[in-house]
């Protein structure tokens, strides 16, 4: 039996620089729903409950589109897989 180190070496490299780069998309995707705008001093608004604020709409949609990204990327590693 004969071991292609090089091949072995190449997924090894994509499959890491992939997973980390997922990663850091979907971490994007968490801060970008959760993320709060700072609050005005001497606001008279009222808060929501627990002190909570939205995310903006710009940074919601973000967070989709990160979402979106790595569903895209599940689901290409599964067509490759499959096919």
């Amino acid at each position: 039996m004969s071991i292609d180190w090089a091949a072995l070496g190449q997924v090894f490299g994509i499959s890491l620089a992939v997973t980390v780069g997922m990663v850091g998309v979907f971490t994007l995707g968490i801060v970008g729903t959760s993320r709060r705008p700072a609050p005005e001093q001497g606001g008279t608004a009222a808060a929501a409950p627990g002190g909570a604020v939205g995310a903006s709409p710009l940074a919601r949609t973000s967070a989709y589109a990160c979402f979106a990204v790595c569903a895209a990327v599940v689901a290409y590693g599964i067509y490759l897989i499959v096919a």
